[in-house]
């Protein structure tokens, strides 16, 4: 599998480190290996703000609040992924590191441990996995969620 991540900085209150954008990029791939994923996969994660998170929640999810990360699926079904040798565009990860940054203070872990956790959580979802639909679905989807932080050393 090779993994293109296009990065994309939509915000001006944080400096993107090198090391930021390491975790993301192990944290995805880490969950693609995880999912048994062998294609040739390319994702778009851009960092915002909480107020521009806050107008794509509202927009696309009717949520009038700043979340964490949002998540662009391209398909509906990891299993509308064609089998060609093409790279897939799996879709986009939008994090809130203004979000990221508080959250990482208030769980007592490091921005890098919030930046992995939000990167996995995120993937899972454009993999198609959505703990929202049922608690049989929420275990299912924690339960990798942890698997894979754990892997990734957290």
């Amino acid at each position: 599998m090779i993994l293109t991540i296009d990065f994309n900085n939509d915000q001006n209150l944080y400096e993107i480190r090198v090391a930021m954008k390491a975790i993301i990029r192990d944290a995805v791939f880490e969950t693609l290996s995880y999912e048994k994923i062998n294609k040739n996969i390319e994702v778009s994660v851009t960092f915002t703000d909480n107020l521009k998170i806050k107008e794509l929640n509202c927009e696309y999810r009717s949520k009038d609040s700043a979340t964490d990360v949002l998540s662009f699926p391209m398909y509906e079904n990891i299993n509308d992924l064609s089998n060609d040798s093409q790279t897939i565009p799996l879709g986009d990860i939008v994090i809130s590191l203004e979000k990221a940054k508080q959250q990482a203070f208030d769980y007592y872990h490091s921005i890098y441990h919030e930046l992995a956790f939000l990167s996995v959580h995120s993937t899972l979802h454009l993999l198609g996995y959505d703990h929202e639909t049922s608690n049989e679905d929420e275990e299912i989807m924690f339960t990798k969620q942890k698997k894979i932080m754990e892997i990734l050393g957290f």
